[in-house]
């Protein structure tokens, strides 16, 4: 297996006290047994830590990466972890941290799980104008959430000029509603 080395951030990681994964991003090639493993593995290291301990864990290779530590910060029902080079600043992660929830919380005022659950598509569209292989992209948070909503913007319109609004469109509804299947 290979791994590119120069990554600063290996994988990101947000489970809840349970253990299960709510979001998972890997920046290496894992598969998927490797990565439910890995995700256990990360849980178990976790959730037997006192609440008073420190943020930071090595973790020896549980990547299969020397060096590798998990960062985390731990917010109500779900941890949020990155595993990152040892040789990467620790408060540096934990800030990255910081600023992912922070902008989840924008968008979704006061995020729970339940945001990450039912919203998936939009939770990975904020972590990757944030995060881009493994690398910080953007820490701005007014910025990454200009970016995604711009995005759901252009989204909404292509749809709305796509499926309504046209002569067509409208021709074939009218259409449809005279014939019935069943």
């Amino acid at each position: 297996r290979f791994y590119c080395l120069s990554k600063m951030i290996h994988a990101i990681l947000v489970f809840n006290t349970q253990g299960k994964p709510r979001l998972s991003k890997f920046y290496g090639n894992y598969n998927e047994h490797e990565q439910q493993k890995i995700i256990k593995e990360c849980f178990q290291l976790l959730s037997k830590r006192p609440e008073n301990t420190c943020n930071f864990l090595e973790c020896g290779s549980l990547l299969g990466i020397k060096d590798t530590r998990l960062i985390y910060r731990h917010f109500a029902t779900l941890y949020f972890v990155f595993a990152a080079d040892s040789s990467e600043s620790e408060l540096g992660i934990l800030d990255l941290i910081q600023v992912f929830v922070e902008t989840l919380d924008m968008k979704f005022e006061n995020v729970c799980e339940l945001d990450l659950i039912f919203h998936v598509d939009k939770v990975h569209h904020i972590l990757d104008e944030i995060i881009m292989g493994g690398m910080p992209l953007e820490t701005n948070k007014a910025t990454v959430l200009d970016i995604v909503d711009g995005q759901e913007k252009c989204l909404k319109s292509e749809s709305s000029s796509i499926f309504g609004g046209s002569k067509a469109t409208d021709k074939m509804k009218s259409l449809g509603s005279k014939f019935h299947f069943g």
